[in-house]
């Protein structure tokens, strides 16, 4: 049997483009296939959400399967599809293998994912039967995500008779993931002995990002066929073996991907950044330059009366080498004239006023264009509120909010070899401030990036307490600093714009902590 994996990148809620994406690869490949095998609910894109608790759009959902059964009839080969389907008033995450003007077989996911960003209970009832699909005179055993991380499926699908395993998803994407999905495909393959088939989604939907990476193993465990990462691609028996990249390079295509995905399926074209001369503008404007082009990314400079011109001529620099457009809009008469109104603004709430300024500047133009402001704060900014609510956090979307700043530097360093140092080199080495006022260093308030991204990632991502922290050999004042400063700056998460999701705890739905919260 040939069977074909489709890793294509559907986009939720829009049926009819969905429709026209599976018959057109379906009649690409309809000559040199048997069998199209297409991701988890690739009818509606994944996920859909509360979508699914909408009546008409299941209806119809459905009936874009009744015309793929229609077109079915024109195609020698079949397809298998991942939909929801209502079933006397449950509703499942369903396969359905489409062929000759009907259904020839169908399952649906067993095992419903109620974590990180998954709420799969709330929408669907768990799959009960186990029984494998008889195609061509082969008996295929069809999981549906979840389903390949647990053993029970695959093992009650070989008992039924399968010869083939093959598995739809929509599995996001995060650093290490691909890793552990390969651990667990080759665990169902050892306890069942048969090869296995893995199709996933591609593409950006909000803050999630899908990076493909399909794969062909064979009974042994070892990798025949990979698709390429992050891409919309076809993979066969006799397809190629695309590796993974480096970390760096992942996330770097992964937040390429989520804002080029952001801007198409929400309807955007341009952009715009407030570029300071720091690395996190200028990363931010090298991915949306990889994103959307060129020529479809204007930055602004928003000088102060703290601004070095240092700064001014890195920033000036910066977008000379992306090649973008730039101009400079001063806020310091914006600032005088607020000040003169209100002459009591001072300290804190004058270093606000700038970037809020700065943000009213952005917004504006934004207004007058129709370009998005793609905001630029990092993860360990938005972890201790080191960012300015309606001033740096204004825009539609940040390709950097769940990257650590260590995480910035080294993808900046990987940017720089691969492009030939398009982010000035003194933008990467000079220390890091926002100068909202006289010789500010961002270390002036938080500990060294190397520290605090330590503390950030233990609290964050692993769960630990400060005393857990302190016990491996952080600072207490230091680790309890960091963890207040976490605490307090959830309600500006809450407020902030998406982002595309790069770790393990990204700051949307995976770390859900109240605003009023008295636990210390």
């Amino acid at each position: 049997m040939r069977i074909t994996l489709a890793q294509v990148n559907p986009t939720v809620g829009d049926l009819d483009y969905n429709l026209d994406m599976i018959e057109r690869v379906w009649t690409e490949h309809d000559t040199t296939s048997d069998l199209i095998v297409f991701p988890e609910l690739v009818t509606t894109g994944y996920p859909p959400e509360d979508l699914l608790h909408n009546k008409q759009f299941i209806r119809d959902t459905e009936n874009r399967v009744e015309q793929l059964m229609e077109f079915s009839k024109t195609k020698k080969s079949a397809i298998l599809i991942g939909t929801p389907q209502d079933i006397n008033g449950q509703l499942y995450n369903a396969a359905l293998l489409i062929g000759g003007g009907k259904i020839i077989g169908q399952t649906a996911k067993h095992h419903l994912p109620n974590y990180g960003v998954f709420d799969e209970k709330r929408y669907f009832v768990s799959a009960k039967d186990f029984a494998s699909i008889e195609f061509m005179g082969q008996k295929l055993g069809v999981l549906v995500c979840e389903d390949m991380w647990f053993p029970d499926v695959a093992s009650k699908l070989k008992d039924n008779g399968a010869e083939i395993l093959v598995s739809l998803h929509g599995s996001p994407f995060e650093i290490g993931k691909h890793n552990r999905r390969l651990t667990q495909a080759r665990a169902r393959v050892a306890e069942t002995g048969l090869p296995l088939l893995y199709v996933n989604q591609i593409g950006g939907q909000d803050d999630v990002i899908y990076d493909g990476s399909s794969f062909i193993m064979d009974k042994e465990g070892n990798i025949t066929s990979q698709a390429k990462p992050f891409k919309e691609d076809i993979l066969s028996q006799n397809s190629a073996h695309h590796p993974q990249p480096e970390a760096e390079e992942q996330i770097f295509m992964a937040a390429t991907l989520g804002l080029k995905d952001y801007m198409r399926k929400t309807g955007q074209k341009q952009v715009l950044i407030g570029l300071s001369g720091g690395i996190d503008s200028a990363l931010a404007a090298a991915i949306a330059v990889e994103a959307l082009g060129a020529n479809n990314v204007h930055a602004i400079m928003m000088p102060s009366h703290f601004t070095s011109q240092e700064s001014l001529d890195d920033a000036a620099d910066c977008a000379k080498r992306l090649d973008i457009s730039y101009e400079i809009i001063s806020i310091a008469t914006m600032v005088d004239a607020f000040v003169k109104d209100q002459p009591e603004t001072s300290g804190l709430a004058h270093e606000n006023l700038q970037s809020r300024l700065r943000g009213l500047t952005l917004m504006t133009k934004s207004n007058m264009t129709g370009a998005m402001v793609v905001t630029t704060g990092n993860k360990s900014e938005m972890a201790t509120g080191y960012a300015t609510l309606y001033g740096d956090m204004c825009g539609g979307y940040n390709p950097l909010k769940d990257m650590y700043k260590i995480q910035v530097y080294k993808v900046c360093d990987w940017y720089n070899e691969t492009h030939g140092d398009k982010i000035p080199q003194n933008i990467i080495t000079k220390k890091p401030t926002a100068e909202l006022r006289p010789n500010q260093t961002d270390q002036d308030s938080l500990p060294p990036y190397d520290i605090l991204d330590g503390i950030l990632e233990r609290l964050i991502e692993h769960d630990l307490s400060p005393k857990e922290i302190i016990d491996q050999g952080f600072g207490k004042e230091t680790v309890e600093k960091v963890a207040h400063l976490l605490k307090i700056a959830q309600y500006k998460r809450q407020q902030s714009a998406p982002g595309a999701k790069i770790t393990t705890r990204a700051f949307a739905r995976e770390r859900r902590y109240p605003i009023a919260n008295g636990y210390k």
